[in-house]
């Protein structure tokens, strides 16, 4: 049958060079693999795989993502602070579910990922921008947020980031202001905000093209007040809509404890366990070698393109891993309204403006570099210093 609905997210125009959707690029997802761990799952698990899930996830797949993460990081969880979800945007719409209410206070760092500010939104809930710099989330500002919501008589209960190859800038918190950020909040709980978390999105801490990034903000509070985001859309194939969540046991059971989740079962529970099956057969490392071999390239030619053919006025951060470059216009230029005008020469982005609370960032753009190949991104970077100089 015919149909003329869309299959896929993703909507690419002839003749433009896309450097706005921060996809992966559909030639490396793993189609062979996912089906050689689909048939091990079928053929090993039969019914249990095809059943209503465990609440909290296969227990497969949660000992060895443990098992994975000791390995990789020095350190394995224990499984009952592992829980498997939808990916990082179910996660989150499922703890602003359990753990706030309508009016509640977000502290969110500025800019921040634009659609967990959508999701965030969708509960209600009053976001507060925190600045951040070349170096991630500025703490003295949080601290200073902190204490503007205390003067207000009001309290934070969750702090939304992205420490680690943040999107939009690309930015990494280093150890010590990641040090500096997990004691800030730990103050903050014993000194009278008992209730507030702090939510870990770290969905890019594998794709590392440099050096590998320091240990989690989840790992140097030894969870406590951290929950931890991970996906598999970014370092696996994103239509399989799987992620995992990293929290004290407490906050796990009471995710579980959801109705949806009493209801339906695990999320996404045939999924999980073809995933447990791609890491068994040792996939997913490879996999992850070769994103990182290829993401690498990419950026560098992105960079020296921008080099060479942006005007005086540009700069931006040279992310050290994961999807996007956090381009600085020249002075006077607002990336909203310069949009059209660069689309009708062939080349997109991401104003800046959509990644804040209040509107700032407009002399900013994102540029994606995971998704067209080096002569696309070569062309994009030629196309966008054509229209910033015209």
């Amino acid at each position: 049958m015919k149909t003329s609905l869309p299959d896929v997210q993703l909507f690419l125009r002839p003749g433009v060079v896309e450097l706005s959707w921060g996809h992966p690029d559909p030639d490396l997802l793993p189609a062979d693999g996912l089906s050689r761990a689909a048939r091990l799952a079928l053929e090993r698990d039969g019914p249990s795989a095809l059943s209503y899930g465990a609440e909290q996830g296969p227990g497969r797949l949660i000992e060895q993502l443990c098992d994975r993460l000791g390995r990789l990081e020095g350190a394995a969880p224990p499984p009952e602070q592992m829980m498997i979800t939808g990916g990082v945007s179910q996660a989150l719409d499922m703890l602003c579910t359990v753990l706030t209410h309508p009016g509640d206070v977000v502290l969110v760092e500025s800019p921040t990922y634009h659609l967990a500010l959508r999701v965030l939104r969708d509960h209600g809930l009053e976001l507060v921008p925190v600045p951040t710099d070349d170096q991630g989330l500025r703490v003295d500002a949080l601290e200073d947020a902190l204490a503007s919501l205390h003067r207000r008589g009001r309290r934070a209960r969750l702090l939304y980031v992205i420490p680690t190859f943040n999107n939009p800038t690309g930015a990494t918190l280093g150890i010590e202001r990641r040090r500096a950020l997990v004691a800030l909040v730990r103050r903050a709980r014993t000194a009278g905000s008992p209730g507030l978390l702090l939510l870990e999105d770290d969905v890019y801490h594998e794709l590392w093209y440099d050096a590998p990034p320091p240990p989690s903000l989840y790992s140097l509070a030894q969870a406590g007040p951290v929950i931890r985001l991970g996906s598999f859309s970014k370092v696996l194939a994103p239509g399989l809509r799987l992620g995992w969540m990293l929290a004290d046991p407490q906050i796990v059971q009471r995710c579980t404890g959801s109705g949806m989740l009493d209801s339906g079962g695990g999320v996404n529970h045939f999924t999980a366990h073809v995933v447990a099956a791609f890491v068994e057969l040792g996939l997913l490392d490879q996999l992850v070698e070769t994103l990182r071999a290829t993401y690498r390239q990419r950026r560098d030619v992105l960079l020296d393109a921008l080099g060479r053919r942006l005007p005086e006025g540009c700069s931006w951060i040279r992310p050290g891993g994961g999807f996007f470059v956090w381009l600085r216009l020249p002075p006077g230029v607002d990336s909203a309204a310069l949009l059209p005008v660069a689309e009708s020469a062939g080349i997109s982005y991401v104003p800046g403006a959509r990644f804040s609370t209040d509107g700032h960032g407009g002399r900013y753009c994102r540029l994606a570099f995971t998704l067209v190949s080096l002569e696309q991104l070569t062309e994009g970077a030629r196309r966008l210093g054509s229209v910033l100089t015209a």
